[in-house]
């Protein structure tokens, strides 16, 4: 049986940071943050700077928790969901590596794959093929470069930590937004958006269930440049710069996401009975009052920036408290690695 851990480290290795949090159990229904480390890096990591960055990360986060759960931000990850017969998961994970291009019209024979069952939202019979009447269930594929996991691996085997779980960002996102908002996680449609440097990521659930996880070709990185070239023409005083311009720039550089976001849920809308009601922003632009008030205008409705804590108690070192509501809103995915080991156990 495996071992039972009561306090977990979390970790995101984003493309540009790496973000970690000590989660505690306190009890069946209880949990701590106790604390948090964030670092940027760059870009480019062979690993020993990757293990060296992660030194630094896990001194400050304290060293404490047993168990580590590890998420992975990147741009050359695999994310699908597919419609296959019923097939245990070891046998199509096999098929996906050898039949990539077939399956996920992607060749996946230097890629780390893993795959699961994509439960219903609702019970019922699964889907048949129209020629065949075979029985065909939603399948949920994601997978790295071997090279990046040799990497990763070899990273935390020099700080001699071992890994109990390696998943995608994204899966991490929704396991924490179920973690934190276990009501709306189990009976609403809902939709995550999760703004990052150089992209965003859209996950659609509804129900428990998994519909839909894209990418955007948009991030913080585009908006800052655009209100930094606007400033710039107008003499490079952000004074010179009054501020219904400012708006109307952010505005028309937040159009390539809204524009994206509008068509995921016209995507999940026009297929399911379901309506979606709210989105739940994250990533650093979600700080932002009038970033929230651009995207609520142009995507007619609620957008909230999501606490993935909410369920949490805080138990930070002094001092570290008023940092922490700042920067939660980048830790929504090394929360949802910690929770997933945690509830495994």
């Amino acid at each position: 049986m495996a071992k039972a851990f009561n306090s977990v480290i979390g970790i995101d290795l984003g493309r540009f940071s790496i973000k970690a949090v000590v989660v505690q159990r306190r009890g069946n229904n209880r949990f701590a943050v106790s604390n948090y480390a964030l670092r940027p890096v760059s870009e480019t990591q062979d690993a020993e700077q990757l293990a060296a960055d992660l030194k630094a990360v896990l001194l400050e986060a304290g060293g404490g928790a047993k168990g580590c759960a590890v998420a992975v931000s990147s741009s050359d990850s695999l994310i699908r969901i597919i419609e296959q017969p019923v097939t245990p998961t070891d046998i199509l994970r096999e098929g996906l590596r050898l039949n990539g291009m077939s399956l996920l019209n992607q060749d996946c024979r230097d890629f780390v794959l893993d795959c699961d069952l994509v439960k219903p939202a609702e019970a019922g019979a699964p889907a048949e093929s129209a020629e065949s009447g075979a029985q065909r269930l939603r399948y949920l594929v994601g997978g790295l470069p071997r090279e990046r996991v040799s990497r990763i691996s070899e990273a935390f085997q020099k700080n001699r930590r071992p890994v109990q779980v390696l998943q995608l960002a994204s899966i991490c996102a929704f396991n924490a937004f179920e973690f934190a908002k276990p009501e709306a996680f189990a009976n609403e449609a809902f939709i995550l958006l999760d703004i990052g440097h150089l992209s965003s990521t859209v996950t659609v659930g509804v129900k428990k269930e998994l519909i839909l996880v894209r990418s955007i070709d948009y991030g913080g990185k585009a908006l800052h440049e655009a209100l930094k070239s606007h400033i710039e023409a107008a003499g490079g005083d952000p004074g010179e710069s009054d501020d219904e311009s400012m708006l109307d720039r952010a505005r028309v550089s937040l159009s390539a996401l809204t524009r994206e976001v509008s068509s995921s849920i016209g995507f999940f809308e026009g297929r399911r009975e379901e309506t979606i009601t709210k989105i739940f922003i994250s990533g650093g632009p979600a700080r932002s009052k009038v970033v929230l008030q651009i995207l609520e205008e142009e995507l007619h409705m609620p957008c909230e920036a999501w606490n993935p804590f909410e369920s949490c108690e805080l138990v930070l070192p002094a001092g570290r408290r008023e940092s922490f509501a700042v920067d939660m809103v980048n830790l929504n995915v090394a929360c949802g690695a910690a929770a997933d080991l945690l509830n495994k156990n």
